[in-house]
């Protein structure tokens, strides 16, 4: 059964925890992705990996909560809102990056996108996405964690 059709119908602890682990397996091996791109030089695509690793933690700690399949959004300040981590700053935080994810899907603005994407440009943000990422992990059940 696919995680999809999950979200019409109850999901036993059994299944929320697998769907957990799929959202926290995958923040990591997309930040694995990011980290990858940012060492060869990609940043643009840099960014856009740190978006994804935030929200698929984002998404975790939306289910883990609420105990239902995360909604179809990439709006991280929404998802944020969403688990009830009710911290305007971080809201704030995500939001910047949830413009790094619409500056890298829609061509009419790549590659203005793919320009501005210098390395000074780029490092504040993923040092900013590490530090997001090492937050929304204190947020989860401690003994439920990835390592």
């Amino acid at each position: 059964m696919s995680f999809v059709s999950r979200k019409f119908m109850a999901l036993t602890k059994k299944q929320i925890q697998e769907i957990i682990n799929y959202w926290k397996e995958g923040s990591n091996h997309d930040w694995g992705t990011a980290q990858s791109l940012w060492n060869s030089k990609r940043y643009d695509a840099c960014l856009f990996f740190c978006h994804l690793t935030l929200e698929k933690l984002l998404k975790g700690l939306v289910v883990e909560r609420t105990q239902k399949a995360a909604p179809y959004i990439h709006d991280l300040a929404e998802l944020l809102k969403i688990t009830s981590i009710l911290d305007k700053q971080q809201m704030k935080r995500m939001a910047v990056f949830t413009g790094f994810n619409m500056k890298c899907r829609y061509s009419n603005v790549k590659l203005a996108f793919y320009k501005l994407c210098t390395r000074e440009f780029t490092k504040p943000y993923f040092k900013e996405a590490e530090e997001l990422i090492l937050w929304l992990k204190t947020f989860y059940q401690k003994d439920k964690l990835i390592i």
